[in-house]
């Protein structure tokens, strides 16, 4: 669109159906890259991605072209379809329904970025679960426990 401008950042997680440890260290580099083709596709702007066993973190420069629900659409849905085809796992691949979307400053992308790329090092000490709901907390999002993705405990 010609004279729009826009600078807005948005952090998207969402999880492997089930919360499965799924996505093998061996597979993440090839799911990232595939990702970022889909995002890049899109005409949006990676900045950061990090895929663990049950879910994944991506930060976004978003333009407002395409929606946040339909970016997300897109990417899970070639995601899957790409696990699948690459038969990475026995049995089908899905993604869970929903997403987590949080915004930022332009002054806090570095740190988002770091938080991002230290996943495996935050996780030692942090469920998914735990981080998933401190940002439904930080970010002051209501929301019903029973709704929010299916944990496995």
């Amino acid at each position: 669109m010609a004279n729009t401008y826009s600078q807005v950042y948005i952090q998207i997680v969402f999880a492997v159906k089930g919360r499965q440890n799924l996505i093998a260290k061996e597979n993440r580099e090839e799911l990232h890259k595939f990702i970022t083709g889909i995002i890049t596709n899109r005409e949006q702007k990676l900045i950061a991605i990090f895929a663990m066993p049950d879910h994944v973190h991506i930060l976004i420069g978003m333009k407002p072209n395409i929606s946040i629900s339909d970016l997300v659409r897109d990417i899970k849905a070639g995601s899957s379809k790409f696990i699948n085809d690459s038969k990475w796992i026995n049995g089908k691949f899905n993604w869970q329904e929903g997403f987590g979307a949080f915004s930022y400053s332009k002054s806090s992308i570095d740190n988002v970025v770091k938080y991002i790329l230290t996943q495996e090092e935050h996780h030692n000490k942090k469920t998914f679960k735990e981080e998933y709901l401190y940002f439904l907390k930080k970010f002051e999002i209501e929301y019903d426990e029973k709704y929010v993705f299916d944990w496995i405990e």
